[in-house]
C-alpha cells in the first residue's frame, strides 16, 4: 500500500504539480466570485488535488519513519479547517503549500540546469579505425590504444593524443574559454570538447569512466544540498515547531473555547518558510557556483567555506600554469646575442620529446619565430640533445653533458645560480664546443594570481603557500604574490600536519590543490577545492569542490558567494520565525481567521523562495580571469 501511495506521489513530476495547481487555483477563484454556482464549495477541488498529496506525504512519513515534519502540521490544519467548515481556508492552505513546493522544485531545477547540460553533452558514439576500415561503436566500447577518427562538428568521445590531422577544438565545456584551440599531431584532446574545423585521427588514452568528461559527470551527480548541516538544523526546528503549534492551539482552545482560533494557530504555525529557507538557498548558491566553473560535491561545503580563516595553496599547477615556460635566455659569450641563442636552442630541441625541449620550441614559436631545421640530431637520455643548426654544432643540456663533452662551464654555474634560487630549471647551451649561454625555464605564475590573492585577503582570509620547493624558490613565488606565510619543502605528510595544526588552533582552512600529493591535505582540510580540469583523479575525489575551468580568478567570487548564501539563510530563518510568531500572536488575539492566516503565512514562504532564488544571479564585483599565459619580457 505504501509503495502504491509513493508511486502516486511521484507520477508526472513537475507537470502533474502544475496541472493540479492550475485546476485548484481556478476552483478557488470560483469559490470567491461565484460561491453558489455549484451545489458544493468549489474549494473542495483544491483540497482534493493539493491537500490529498500533503496528507499522503504526512501519512507515509509517520508510518515508515515516524517522521514528524511540516506536512504533519499542515495535515492537521487542513483537517481542522474542514471540520469547522472553513472549506476555503483549507483549500487555500493546500494550494499555497503546493505552490511553495513547486517554486522550490523550479528553483532547484534552474540551479542545476547548468550542471545537467554537461550530462546531455556526453558523447554517444565513436568512429574506430581498424585494418578492416572504419566502424561506428558506442563510446563506452572504445579501448585504450584504439585509433579514433573525429570529423568536424563532432564531440570528441574519449581522451587521447592526435596522431594525424590538424584541427581547432572548442574546449569551452572544460575550460570556459570560448576561443578554439589549434591542435595537431602529438597534442592532447579531451572527451566532451568539440572538434570544429578539421578532421583527425587520435589514439585513445583514457576511455569510459576514466575519461575527463566522465569525471565531470561523476562530480555533477554528487552535487547535493541535502547533506548541509544547516539543513538538518532547520528540520529539527520544524519538528519543535510542530510540537509548539499543537501545544499553543490546545491551550488557546482551553482558555477561549473558540476552535477557530486554534485552527488559525495551526494554519499560521505551519513551518513551511522555515523548511524552505535553507535548501533553496543552498541549491541556488550551488547553481551560481556552477555558472562560474565550480562543481560543489558536498552540500555543506559552501557553509564551511564561509567560515574559513586561511586559504592554503599548492604551488605547481594551482598558482602556476603547471607547464614549464621559457623565462629568460642569457648570453655568456660575446659572439651570440639572446635572440640568436634562442633560435639555435629551438632548432636543437625541435625533435626532442623531453618536456623542457618542447617548452623551448613552443615558447620560440609563440614569439613568432620560425624554428630552423636541425641535422644530425641526437637525444641523450638524462643529459640533453646535440644537433647541427644553421651550420653550428649545438649542445643543449645539463652540466653533466657539458662535462662529458669537455666544455668549461664554471662561469655558467655562477650565472645559473640566480635562476636556480628562483626555482627555475636551467638548460646550458654550447655552440661549437664553447659555452655560449643558458636558457631558464620555470613553471610560471598565472597572470592575475597576485590580484586573486589580494582579493582573498580583503575578504578576511589569510593566504598560505604550501610547496615542495626549496625555501628560496618558495620565497620568490610568495614575494610575487604578496603571501607572507610560507611552508616550503613540504611532503604530503607535512601538508597533512599543517591541516591538523589549523584544526587544533580553531583556524578553519581551505586547501586548494591539484596533485596526488595534495589529496591527504584536501581530505583533511575544513573545506577543499581541487583543480578539476588538470588535477589528478585522486585530488578531485578527495575535495569538496572541483574547479572545472582551472580559473582561480573565480575563487574570490566563490568565497563571497558562500558568505552571501549564509546571510540569505540567516535572513530567511529570522524572517520566517518572526512572521510565524507574529501571526500566532494575532491568531491568539482573534485578529486573524484561518483564511487571512493562510495568506499571511504562505506569502512568507513565497518570499523566502524568491529571496533564495536571487542567489542564482548574484555576482560579486567583477574580477579578471587567471590566465596561464605570461609575458617573457627577459627574452
Amino acid at each position: 500500500m505504501i509503495k502504491g501511495l509513493e508511486a502516486f506521489l511521484e507520477w508526472g513530476g513537475t507537470k502533474r504539480e502544475i496541472v493540479l495547481l492550475v485546476l485548484s487555483g481556478a476552483a478557488l477563484l470560483v469559490s470567491i466570485f461565484l460561491p453558489d454556482v455549484l451545489p458544493v464549495d468549489p474549494a473542495w477541488l483544491a483540497i482534493v488535488l493539493c491537500g490529498v498529496p500533503i496528507l499522503l506525504e504526512a501519512f507515509i512519513g509517520l508510518v515508515t519513519a515516524f517522521d514528524i515534519k511540516a506536512d504533519v502540521l499542515v495535515s492537521i490544519a487542513l483537517i481542522a479547517s474542514v471540520l469547522i467548515g472553513e472549506i476555503f481556508a483549507a483549500g487555500e492552505v493546500a494550494f499555497i503549500m503546493q505552490l511553495g513546493a513547486l517554486l522550490e522544485d523550479l528553483t532547484v531545477a534552474r540551479a542545476r540546469a547548468g550542471i545537467e547540460k554537461l550530462v546531455r553533452l556526453t558523447p554517444r558514439t565513436a568512429r574506430v579505425v581498424t585494418e578492416a576500415g572504419e566502424r561506428t561503436v558506442p563510446a563506452e566500447e572504445v579501448r585504450v590504444g584504439d585509433l579514433v577518427r573525429v570529423l568536424p562538428g563532432e564531440t570528441i568521445p574519449v581522451d587521447g593524443v592526435i596522431r594525424t590531422g590538424q584541427t581547432s577544438v572548442n574546449q569551452a565545456v572544460m575550460t570556459g574559454e570560448s576561443l578554439p584551440v589549434d591542435k595537431g599531431p602529438g597534442d592532447q584532446v579531451s572527451s566532451g570538447t568539440v572538434n570544429q574545423f578539421g578532421s583527425f585521427d587520435m589514439e585513445a588514452s583514457r576511455v569510459g569512466e576514466d575519461s575527463t568528461f566522465q569525471r565531470l559527470v561523476r562530480l555533477v551527480q554528487s552535487a547535493d544540498a541535502g547533506k548541509a548541516k544547516i539543513v538538518g538544523l532547520a528540520d529539527r526546528w520544524a519538528t519543535w515547531v510542530v510540537v509548539a503549534a499543537l501545544t499553543a492551539a490546545i491551550i488557546t482552545f482551553l482558555i477561549t473555547g473558540e476552535i477557530i482560533r486554534s485552527v488559525t494557530i495551526l494554519v499560521v504555525f505551519c513551518p513551511c518558510a522555515l523548511v524552505l529557507a535553507t535548501p533553496t538557498a543552498v541549491m541556488a548558491a550551488i547553481g551560481n557556483a556552477t555558472r562560474h566553473g565550480f562543481l560543489v560535491r558536498e552540500g555543506d561545503a559552501l557553509e564551511r567555506l564561509a567560515s574559513v580563516r586561511r586559504v592554503a595553496f599548492d604551488k605547481t599547477g594551482t598558482l602556476t600554469s603547471g607547464m614549464p615556460q621559457v623565462t629568460a635566455v642569457e648570453p655568456l659569450a660575446a659572439d651570440f646575442d639572446g635572440s640568436t641563442l634562442y633560435t639555435l636552442a629551438a632548432g636543437a630541441e625541435l625533435r626532442s620529446e623531453h618536456p623542457l625541449g618542447k617548452a623551448v620550441v613552443n615558447g620560440f614559436r609563440a614569439g613568432g619565430g620560425e624554428v630552423p631545421p636541425a641535422e644530425k640530431f641526437t637525444m641523450l637520455p638524462g643529459l640533453g640533445v646535440e644537433a647541427v643548426v644553421s651550420g653550428h654544432r649545438v649542445t643543449a643540456g645539463n652540466l653533466s653533458l657539458m662535462a662529458r663533452n669537455g666544455i668549461a662551464a664554471e662561469h655558467g654555474e655562477q650565472a645559473a645560480a640566480r635562476y636556480l634560487d628562483q626555482g627555475c630549471t636551467v638548460i646550458y647551451l654550447a655552440v661549437d664546443g664553447v659555452l655560449a649561454g643558458l636558457v631558464a625555464l620555470a613553471d610560471t605564475l598565472r597572470t592575475d594570481a597576485a590580484r586573486m590573492i589580494a582579493e582573498i585577503r580583503a575578504q578576511g582570509a589569510e593566504p598560505v603557500l604550501l610547496t615542495g620547493d626549496n625555501r628560496n624558490a618558495a620565497r620568490h613565488i610568495a614575494g610575487q604574490l604578496g603571501i607572507t606565510e610560507i611552508k616550503a619543502g613540504c611532503l604530503p605528510q607535512d601538508k597533512l600536519d599543517y591541516m591538523d595544526r589549523c584544526r587544533e588552533e580553531k583556524q578553519p582552512v581551505c586547501m586548494v590543490g591539484d596533485g596526488v600529493n595534495d589529496a591527504p591535505a584536501l581530505k583533511r582540510a575544513w573545506v577543499s577545492i581541487a583543480m578539476g580540469g588538470m588535477g589528478s583523479d585522486i585530488a578531485v575525489d578527495a575535495a569538496d569542490i572541483a574547479l572545472v575551468s582551472d580559473d582561480l580568478g573565480e575563487l574570490p567570487h566563490l568565497m563571497a558567494l558562500s558568505k552571501r548564501m549564509m546571510l540569505t539563510i540567516r535572513c530567511n530563518l529570522a524572517f520566517s520565525m518572526g512572521l510565524n510568531f507574529l501571526a500566532v500572536a494575532l491568531a491568539i488575539g482573534g485578529a486573524l481567521n484561518p483564511v487571512a492566516g493562510a495568506l499571511v503565512h504562505n506569502a512568507g514562504s513565497v518570499l523566502v523562495i524568491v529571496s533564495s532564488a536571487l542567489l542564482l544571479g548574484w555576482r560579486s564585483r567583477k574580477r579578471g580571469s587567471l590566465s596561464t599565459k605570461t609575458e617573457n619580457s627577459d627574452i
